[in-house]
Order: C-alpha cells, then structure tokens, then sequence
C-alpha cells in the first residue's frame, strides 16, 4: 500500500495519557515482598506522584471528607441542611443502583443543589472540562462491618472524596487472579454497604507487584440454558470475568507490568484523570467499557493530527491526514466512535464522517456506535439524506458510505461544505476506498479543508494492538 509511506509519525506532547516509550528503573523490587511491603511501596510511590494520603479507615471519615473536597471543587460551602439532602438524594440514594452511580460519574456529573434559600445551585461531581480541578487522594485498610461481613480493603483512590478506582495487592507469587476473586467477594459482600459509596468505583487494578492489570467495574450478562444434567435453570446471571482484564503499555505497546512502573504511569494524574472522564464509555446496554492503551494512543494522535494541521493550516492537503492500523479483533469500532466523539466536540471541527465500504456495514456500524451512546451517530439511508446531514448545523457525526459520498460530490460541485472543516475517517481503507471512487472524493474540493485519517485492518497479530500509524 504505496499511500502508508506519505505519512510521518505525529509527533507526540509529553502529556498524553500513555507515555511514549517507557524505560524501566533497573532498581524496582524483585525479590520477596509481603502484601503489607508492597501497599507501603505502591503508596509511598503515589505519594510521591502528588496523590494526598488519608490515613481513616472509617464510614463517617469517608463522607465527612467528601463533603470537604466537593466544597472545594465546586467553591461552595454546604449548610449542614444542604449537604443532608444533598447526600441522601443524590450521592448515597438508597435507591441508585451501581449502573446509576456510574451513570453520575460518565454521563451525569452535574447535579442540582436545592439550597435553604430555595434557589438552585450546580455541584460538580468530577470536572471533565478541566481536569486538573479534580483532588486524587488514596487512603489504604478502609473497613466495613455493615456487609455480610467484615472486610478490609488494601488501597483505594479517592477522586474529590469518591472512591473511584481500587487497588488490590497480593504478595509476590500469587496469582494476581486471587486478587481479582477478592474483589468479586467485596462485590457481593460490602461495597454495597452503609452509604454504598464504593459502588461509584469506575476502575479495578489488580497486581502481586510483578503483574498488574485494571478493569472497569461493570457486569456482564451471561444466559443460562436449560440444563436437565446439570440442574441449572434459564435465564441470566451477572458477574465480571477475568477475561475482560487488561495490560496496561507504553506506546510502542511494551507491556508494564511491574506494579511501581504501572504506578507511573497509569497513576500519573493526567492519565488516570484523561482515562476517568474520555476514554471510559458507559453504553447503552448500561456496560461500562475502558479502553486498552492502544486505542488511546490511536484516539490522541488521530486528535492531535487535527490540531496540528488545523493551527498550521495544512487541512486538505496529506500532512493533515494519517493512517491508523489495527490488528483483527483489537476493538476498531471503539477507537473509532471515540475519536469521532471527541472530534466531533472540538470548536473548529463542523462534521465528522465516518466512511465506510460495503452497502450494508453502514446499518452495522450504525448500531454498534448507537450501543456505545444512543443517537450519537446518524447512518444516511441515500445521497439526498447524506446531503440534508451535511446541511444540518445539529448533526456532528455522520455514517456513510464511500458510493453515497461518491455521489453526493459529482451532484453537489460547489457545496458550501466543501469549505467546512471535515474530518473524514476511512473504515477498512486497504479494500475498495483505494480504487477509483476513493481518489474522486481526495481529489475533489471536498478535501480542500479536511483532515483525512484511515484506519486500516490487517490480519495478522502483532500484540493485539496497534502497529503502526500516526
């Protein structure tokens, strides 16, 4: 495929959310250590990352601190009044279940405040906007007696007072699955207990101080059959699965497995921050999703090509596009609604079209971006569809095909979209984009002021993520 080697790799800021290339400290641990030794280390290193240590381990510590800290983000102070009811109906409601907690931190993070007054206040949850308001704090040993049982959690991170990410430890040599069981048992036995708090966690990270994974806190269906041998009964049970646990990775897709290495870099505060509020997605089946660094380093260097060549005003011509190459089955579709997401939200940017081959895959497409968020993407049924969506100041994200497109530029010479800012994302592009129809459409005028990005398929594995591209 001549077309790869017209671009250069995009060169990246030191604050993206996976680092570039990470290099080991020679000087990392890896003889025996106690579960209690390893907490200390991992939090001692965090400390040293800014993140503000607790020592409570109590209920009312708990919530007396979340009170301080959305007080702080929000510079308000409650009355004792306001922050009862405040608490109880909109924090710690009896009634939320763990998909409406995570409801709150992904799509609901702004709640009104009925003051004493009567008047109506915003209170932010967590900041998206800008992260670097949010307040990380980790406190370690938190107890519960009000589950099923007494439980004692290793350490827990605090985002602007709510535990939003959990750490569980065990001692080198063990299994790191052990750990992951552990957490299943919180599940069932406490995080749901007294105020619930620690059903707002949003992320899971695993790790015996040689091998650390996360995962995001969601539970997945599993149908039952009928089963006369065994005894079962149909219908559904929910649980997480371990299979859905994830490395993390630098760039260049090196594992990072040691726990102080993960520390980091997963922990740095604009990365766990960037990973909490952009590259989780909460979907319409109520699944909360994170996405692997691959498809992270992917959305942001596609990002990033578009605002270098929207600064440097190099939009329709090859600087302002890119490639993206994926190896089968490593989440494509994801990558490729989040960036359109995120695109689709930057000021300069009008539309986003995601183009894609076969008549069909367009309807597909349509309903695997609506399971991520529902409406968040409109699949054009004909050219004159494609045309009104073009039109439409409200519709941001378009699914199309490249024939539909084809046609919409040989009837529509002079369109005054042409000279909108576009970004045109190629699905499969190693197929039939590259014949005819697709050098019409990156000929056209229609390219004078695009960002043009592909995002290649290829077969062969090579780690299961990215390969190359931006």
């Amino acid at each position: 495929m001549s077309v790869n080697n017209k671009y250069n790799i995009v060169a990246e800021s030191s604050q993206s959310t996976v680092v570039t290339e990470f290099l080991r400290d020679e000087k990392r641990a890896t003889s025996y250590q106690s579960e209690a030794e390893l907490e200390r280390a991992f939090i001692e290193q965090l400390k040293t990352q800014a993140y503000d240590y607790l020592s409570f381990t109590t209920e009312d510590e708990l919530v007396n601190n979340l009170r301080q800290q959305l007080e702080k983000l929000n510079d308000f102070t409650f009355t004792d009044n306001e922050w009862d009811n405040f608490f109880k109906n909109e924090i710690a409601n009896p009634n939320q279940s763990i998909e409406e907690k995570t409801a709150t931190i992904q799509e609901d993070h702004i709640k009104n405040l009925t003051r004493d007054d009567g008047s109506i206040k915003n209170i932010y949850i967590i900041r998206k906007d800008n992260i670097h308001d949010n307040t990380l704090q980790v406190i370690n040993q938190y107890t519960t007696e009000d589950g099923k049982r007494s439980n004692r959690y290793d350490v827990t991170v605090l985002v602007n007072g709510l535990p939003l990410v959990h750490i569980e430890l065990k001692r080198r040599g063990v299994p790191i699955v052990e750990a992951f069981n552990q957490i299943n048992r919180y599940q069932r036995e406490s995080f749901w207990a007294a105020s619930g708090l620690f059903e707002y966690v949003q992320l899971f990270v695993i790790s015996n101080g040689t091998h650390t994974k996360y995962y995001s806190n969601t539970t997945r269906s599993q149908h039952i059959k009928d089963s006369h041998e065994g005894g079962a009964k149909k219908g559904k049970r929910t649980s997480n699965s371990f299979e859905f646990t994830s490395w993390w990775a630098d760039a260049t897709n090196n594992p990072i497995t040691d726990l102080m290495d993960f520390s980091k870099t997963f922990f740095a505060k604009h990365a766990l921050l960037n990973i909490l509020t952009k590259y989780c997605i909460f979907t319409t089946d109520r699944l909360l999703l994170v996405m692997r660094p691959y498809q992270i380093v992917a959305t942001e260097r596609i990002l990033s090509r578009v605002e270098v060549s929207t600064n440097y005003k190099k939009l329709g011509t090859v600087e302002a596009g890119g490639y993206i190459w994926h190896t089968t089955g490593s989440g494509k579709t994801l990558t490729s609604f989040k960036t359109a997401q995120l695109a689709s939200r930057l000021s300069y940017v009008e539309k986003v079209l995601f183009v894609v081959d076969r008549k069909d895959l367009d309807y597909q497409t349509m309903k695997e971006y609506d399971k991520f968020e529902k409406g968040a993407a409109n699949s054009s049924t004909s050219t004159s569809v494609l045309k009104k969506q073009l039109e439409d100041p409200n519709t941001r994200i378009i699914i199309t095909t490249i024939q539909k497109l084809d046609r919409f530029i040989g009837r529509n010479t002079g369109h005054t979209i042409f000279y909108g800012h576009i970004v045109l994302i190629f699905d499969e592009c190693h197929r039939s984009q590259f014949g005819d129809m697709h050098t019409a459409i990156t000929k056209s005028s229609f390219c004078w002021s695009c960002s043009i990005i592909y995002c290649l398929i290829e077969a062969r594995s090579n780690g299961g993520g990215l390969v190359k591209g931006l």
